[in-house]
């Protein structure tokens, strides 16, 4: 242990003397730990932000698209071709469906709304059945969200984000104003609570109105998300199962051909994104990695600078009875000192890079502690490896010939 420490105040003092060689030493290894560890606390934070907006879903909730999961080119061309889904669909799900315990949809397009001479552009209109909000999660701040009578007489309501709020009604309290969509005039009957943005995309530039009002206004030639809520989770494969008999019913599938519809849960939303983040932190860290290469090749080579300028210090150490394994162990133990060193730049670097970048885009850090064993682990795995070489190469010195070197 003695000796290791020692080994250690060596390298921090050959660090310290020589300032800008050091910095140039580490610099490889700095950037390669700085960037695994803003990935890990990046991939970590959209982790998180995910599984939260998917949680809104609920684990007995379910999706039926047009669409499904759809994972390359040609499989989109397949199912591009599909019926779409009516507002009749939903219907014949919600009274032929017994354990369905809510049966709900949506369409959606972009729209220009206005109020007097003040606009705002690409909001997304949401045309919604009335109990969407009992099956996805939709915080209400003020006023209410859509209600049966809306959606029976088709009337011109509407239930608003705060970039609405914030844009079109500044200071003002927006519920029983009007703002028109399309020419349109609709009463607002309420708006959600601030949810702020991801990735620059804002979670507020909404507005929800009735379904039937929608297909009033927009027409039906767009497709229906249908929405349904399961009474338990025990039972939310046979719930699948009584959805996709109404539908294969009602679409006129055959019983050998596949569903020509998308079923989709919570789970598969997840582990959709757990392969897209998993593969592209890969891909992150491979490249992350020829940084950690280079760094470590750099402090191989300056060990072996190291090795030349002190042969004579190693040759008067085995004079007086150092052996090779001592020798060889305070070189290692230098180079790894250099790596760590370089490492916890690295790591503290990271932190800060992560932090900034996950507030940037509006999810939450996901800084971990194990993440800085991992920075610091491969750091030690760089200055070992890359240490090997030149501490065999000096332990190998003849003392005679060493020695004789000025």
């Amino acid at each position: 242990m003695r000796a290791f420490l020692e080994s250690v105040r060596i390298a921090l003092g050959a660090l310290w003397v020589n300032k800008l060689r050091s910095v140039l030493t580490l610099i490889g290894v700095i950037i390669g730990v700085t960037t695994i560890i803003a990935i890990v606390s990046m991939i970590n934070g959209m982790n998180a932000y995910v599984a939260n907006q998917i949680s809104g879903l609920g684990a007995t909730t379910f999706i039926i698209d047009q669409y499904g999961m759809v994972t390359s080119e040609e499989q989109w061309w397949n199912v591009f071709k599909r019926k779409k889904i009516t507002i009749d669909d939903m219907k014949a799900v919600a009274d032929n469906c017994p354990d369905c315990a809510e049966v709900g949809g949506r369409m959606f397009t972009t729209r220009t709304i206005k109020r007097g001479s003040q606009y705002l552009d690409d909001v997304y209109i949401v045309g919604a059945t009335a109990n969407f909000v009992d099956i996805v999660k939709q915080e209400i701040e003020r006023g209410h969200f859509l209600t049966d009578d809306d959606y029976l007489h088709r009337r011109n309501v509407a239930f608003i984000g705060y970039d609405v709020v914030d844009n079109l009604f500044p200071g003002l309290d927006p519920v029983g104003k009007e703002i028109k969509i399309d020419g349109r005039q609709y009463t607002i009957i309420g708006h959600g609570t601030r949810e702020g943005s991801t990735l620059g995309q804002s979670n507020d530039n909404y507005v929800f109105i009735p379904l039937t009002t929608f297909e009033k206004q927009f027409g039906s030639r767009r497709s229906l998300d249908l929405f349904v809520k399961a009474a338990s989770f025990e039972i939310m494969d046979e719930t699948q199962d009584q959805v996709r008999l109404v539908l294969r019913a009602r679409r006129g599938v055959k019983y050998h051909e596949e569903d020509n519809f998308g079923i989709m849960t919570a789970a598969d939303f997840m582990s959709m994104w757990e392969t897209f983040s998993s593969g592209a932190a890969m891909v992150m860290v491979g490249i992350s990695s020829i940084s950690l290469v280079v760094g470590g090749i750099v402090i191989m080579n300056i060990m072996l600078v190291s090795v030349t300028e002190r042969t004579r210090e190693v040759g008067i150490r085995k004079a007086v009875g150092a052996r090779r394994k001592n020798i060889m162990f305070q070189f290692l133990a230098e180079a790894v000192t250099l790596s760590l060193v370089g490492g916890g730049i690295g790591v503290a670097l990271g932190f800060i890079i992560g932090i900034i970048l996950t507030a940037q885009i509006g999810v939450p850090a996901g800084v971990a502690l194990w993440s800085v064993f991992l920075g610091l682990g491969v750091s030690t795995v760089v200055g070992t490896f890359f240490g090997v070489y030149p501490a065999v190469k000096a332990a190998r010195l003849d003392p005679i010939e060493a020695l004789r070197r000025e």
